[in-house]
C-alpha cells in the first residue's frame, strides 16, 4: 500500500482558515481581550472614582470580579450590588457620604453603591498608605484583619506588607482583581 505524498485540498484550506483566524485574533487582541473586560457603568465609574481619587480600572476590576457586572448580585453574607457593599458599610458610608434618605435596598442602585464602592476605596487608600494590595485584601478580607494581619510576624515580617494571607477566599481574590486591574489599565488607559 503506498502512502499518499500530498495534502488535500481540504487540510490546506483548513489550515489557510486557522492561520487567517489566529492572525485576526493576534491583529485585534485588545478588541477580543475587551469581551473579556467590559467597561459597563463607565459614567458612574469615572465620575465618582475621579470624585473620590482612586483609580476607575481599580474599580472596574474590583466590580467584574465581586459581581460581574450584574446590579441585582447579592453574596452568601449579604453584600449586594456592583461593588458588593454589605449593608453595615452601606450604612456606615451613606451616613458619612451624607445620604439622608439611604435605604439598604439602595445598595442594588448602580449610581449609588458605585459612589459608595468608591468612596469606600479611597477610604481604604488612606488607612493604608495606598497600598493597593492591602487595600484590595482589606476590600474582601476586612480592614480590621489586615490591620491585625501586618502585626503578626507570621503574615508580615516587615509590618508593611503580607507575605501571606492566612483566608484563601482573600487571597484568591486580591489574585483576581490584580489580575482584572492589569489587564483593564492594559486595555483601557487613555489613548488605547
Amino acid at each position: 500500500m503506498k502512502k499518499s505524498c500530498y495534502i488535500s485540498f481540504k487540510s490546506i484550506a483548513f489550515i489557510a482558515v486557522v492561520l487567517v483566524a489566529v492572525a485576526f485574533i493576534i491583529n485585534n487582541s485588545s478588541v477580543v481581550l475587551k469581551q473579556f473586560y467590559p467597561i459597563k457603568y463607565k459614567e458612574q465609574v469615572y465620575r465618582y472614582s475621579e470624585k473620590s481619587n482612586v483609580d476607575p480600572h481599580l474599580i472596574f476590576a474590583i466590580i467584574k470580579a465581586e459581581s460581574g457586572f450584574d446590579p441585582d448580585a447579592v453574596s452568601r453574607k449579604g453584600a449586594r450590588g456592583l461593588m458588593q457593599i454589605t449593608i453595615e458599610t452601606g450604612c456606615w458610608a451613606a451616613d458619612k457620604l451624607k445620604m439622608s434618605e439611604f435605604n439598604e435596598d439602595d445598595l442594588y442602585d448602580p449610581d449609588i453603591n458605585i459612589q459608595i464602592g468608591c468612596w469606600y476605596v479611597a477610604w481604604l487608600m488612606k488607612q493604608f498608605n495606598n497600598d493597593t494590595d492591602l487595600v484590595i485584601a482589606a476590600y474582601n478580607g476586612g480592614n480590621g484583619n489586615v490591620s491585625k494581619w501586618l502585626k503578626n510576624k507570621e503574615f508580615s515580617k516587615s509590618g508593611q506588607t503580607l507575605e501571606k494571607i492566612p483566608f484563601k477566599e482573600t487571597d484568591r481574590f486580591l489574585k483576581k482583581v490584580k489580575n482584572n486591574y492589569s489587564n483593564y489599565k492594559k486595555l483601557y488607559e487613555r489613548g488605547s
